[in-house]
């Protein structure tokens, strides 16, 4: 691509994809522990589970609500602005967690802070950088590539989370993750865009309320949105709940820790996977087996005995299937749609998927304070992952046919 006024050069690739994984790496990395804290924090305060699952629940409702209105920001001005307001918000939100001392101000810090924060650091604003930099025949490879990177850090910052919790305790150990948070700072330069109105050539020719109303109107974005509700509901539940459902069977916070961990590091080769093979699959495809897939893992899970070397296959197979969704999902929208509003309708799917972590999260609070079991739950994900995956069978991604916009 040639450089001019019109089509700026774009973000070399190397920077891109490691400034992308960095950011992705902290934001998503300190959040995928938050599971370790559930039981300092009740114990200490003495409050009940619900307390902390509600606060994890408006955590991931606030996230993909303000997720919209960050993407439309990262759409209209770039990346850049967005990811320096929401990393201090992070750091603002761990330290506001540490010394929360009521149920309130804990949802007010963990749920509504950090919610907002996660807004602008993660997957729908950096993946816009990506849609407008890389071309289609790449994304869904440099996507993938992103969110394994990032699913490596995450491997790495659960061990980190529970020897900080073990070493320093949970609120100083808070402080310190919000602190590092504030690294999101100078990796935010590496994905600043040249003049963003009109970076690499992108055309607006549709308003944000045109845009909005294309993309609802269509079959393929709803059933795509259907899909990520689960997806949704799925991790979050896994990722916060599993901890205390071992602990509860008898298995040590170590065993807990380990299967984090594993999630994090199988995430890797999943991610990398399902982007690479959406350049030569069909992605929806790809979306439906990924989510079947998942159902199967957890049945076998729950018939089998429980063991240690149980919960590490059982975190090996959704780490393969934990994130890989987020890779086809947003090449899909970029490929059906076009990139110019691709951070906004990221982040409207994603509002989905939160939706669904809001669920997750706090019915297994509820239920398992009404009935000392998760075992409901778990076969809610069961069913919802079989419907998901025949929800992504009739999902078409070829380029959307528009109409001539009148002048």
């Amino acid at each position: 691509m040639s450089v001019s006024p019109l089509h700026p050069a774009p973000i070399p690739l190397f920077r891109l994809l490691l400034c992308s994984a960095l950011v992705v790496t902290l934001s998503m990395g300190v959040r995928h522990g938050f599971g370790l804290w559930l039981q300092p924090i009740t114990q200490a305060q003495d409050w009940s589970r619900e307390t902390f699952a509600m606060a994890m629940a408006i955590q991931n409702l606030t996230w993909g609500l303000v997720g919209i209105f960050s993407g439309m920001l990262a759409d209209r001005f770039g990346a850049f602005r967005v990811l320096i307001g929401c990393a201090i918000l992070y750091a603002l939100g761990l330290i506001g967690m540490a010394f929360a001392d009521t149920p309130l101000t804990f949802a007010l810090t963990c749920g509504v802070l950090i919610g907002m924060a996660q807004a602008g650091t993660t997957y729908p604003v950096v993946y816009g950088v990506i849609g407008r930099n890389v071309g289609v025949e790449r994304r869904s490879w440099a996507m993938g590539v992103a969110a394994a990177a990032g699913s490596f850090g995450q491997f790495l910052m659960v061990p980190v989370e529970g020897w900080l919790i073990l070493g320093q305790g949970w609120q100083q150990a808070l402080v310190l993750l919000g602190v590092s948070c504030l690294l999101i700072l100078p990796l935010a330069m590496g994905l600043r865009e040249p003049q963003m109105g009109q970076a690499n050539g992108v055309q607006r020719q549709q308003t944000i309320r045109q845009a909005v109303r294309e993309a609802f109107a269509y079959r393929s974005f709803q059933w795509l949105m259907a899909g990520y509700f689960v997806c949704g509901f799925q991790v979050v539940f896994i990722g916060v709940h599993m901890p205390s459902y071992l602990k509860d069977q008898g298995l040590s916070p170590e065993v807990a820790s380990y299967a984090l961990a594993l999630i994090g590091l199988f995430n890797v080769v999943g991610t990398y996977a399902a982007g690479a093979l959406g350049q030569r699959m069909s992605k929806p495809r790809i979306l439906s087996a990924i989510y079947f897939l998942r159902a199967v893992a957890i049945t076998v899970f729950l018939l089998v005995p429980l063991s240690p070397a149980s919960v590490y296959v059982f975190s090996a197979c959704m780490g393969l299937l934990w994130l890989s969704t987020v890779p086809p999902t947003s090449a899909v929208i970029a490929q059906i749609f076009g990139v110019a509003h691709l951070s906004m309708l990221a982040g409207f799917a994603f509002f989905s998927h939160q939706v669904g972590s809001f669920m997750g999260v706090w019915l297994g609070g509820l239920l398992y304070d009404r009935t000392g079991s998760y075992d409901v739950v778990w076969w809610c994900c069961i069913a919802l992952g079989v419907f998901a995956g025949l929800a992504n069978l009739p999902v078409r991604e070829a380029p959307i046919q528009r109409q001539p916009v009148a002048a």
